[in-house]
């Protein structure tokens, strides 16, 4: 157990260190006594503007012979319950909300960075990007998912939720404990490695060769933000199938 104690208390100093993380310069503002990313606020903001004007616009005016607008929604809210059915089970219904919130959240911030011309904006400090170019961005997802699995496990079982953590064997607790740590963790990383990596090498091409070479790879890096973002909603949604199941 005091080979457990010290590991947790390792993470969350690693958690703690990693919410500083930065590269580059970046624009802060004070609120309160906290100190924040001034620039992810204005770029999730956004991104949240977005997806509200998008929800309206789904919602507005339904018709009974869809449009093509209608149909993209329609197709995508299909998406998304698929995705949560095939991961989660019959008990998908109250996690669609949730897991399609991650999803298009993280589908329009990733692509935000590669369409939108952040870079024409002036800041003081620092520059416009993805809000999932930040890490505190993409630890902050992980960690809701985290909550969501916790409270959709101790929903549906009570205390008994915790039964699993002795599974198969008792021997195995202090592993199960720190899968509960390494998910956040993976998560996290993952995301944020891969759109930090992808926006890098897209201006270090621009800078080498600014015309025609980095086209090619601003098209890839589309591709990848998207497939980001079905992964991270496919594991939001596979743990919380996994905290829900039956144990037998």
């Amino acid at each position: 157990m005091n080979i457990l104690s010290c590991s947790i208390n390792t993470f969350m100093e690693l958690l703690y260190d990693v919410s500083g993380v930065e590269v580059g310069q970046h624009f802060y503002w004070q609120i309160g006594g906290f100190q924040v990313h001034g620039q992810v606020l204005i770029t999730s903001w956004v991104v949240i503007a977005i997806l509200l004007g998008s929800s309206i616009l789904a919602v507005r005016n339904p018709q009974t012979i869809p449009t093509d607008v209608q149909n993209f929604f329609e197709y995508v809210l299909e998406f998304i319950r698929d995705v949560s059915k095939t991961q989660i089970g019959e008990e998908y219904g109250p996690w669609v909300p949730f897991v399609g919130t991650l999803f298009l959240f993280i589908f329009v911030a990733n692509w935000s960075g590669a369409l939108f011309p952040w870079k024409i904006i002036r800041l003081p400090q620092g520059e416009l990007a993805a809000p999932t170019n930040d890490i505190n961005t993409t630890v902050a997802l992980a960690l809701l998912t985290s909550v969501a699995y916790f409270y959709a496990g101790l929903t549906k079982k009570g205390l008994a939720y915790f039964n699993k953590y002795i599974q198969p064997t008792p021997i195995l607790l202090p592993i199960n404990i720190l899968e509960d740590f390494t998910k956040p963790l993976s998560l996290s990383f993952r995301l944020f490695g891969n759109i930090l990596a992808d926006e890098l090498v897209v201006v270090v091409l621009l800078s080498l060769v600014p015309l025609v070479v980095p086209i090619p790879v601003m098209f890839l890096g589309l591709f990848t933000s998207g497939i980001q973002a079905i992964i991270f909603a496919t594991l939001a949604a596979a743990y919380i199938g996994e905290s829900i199941e039956d144990h037998h």
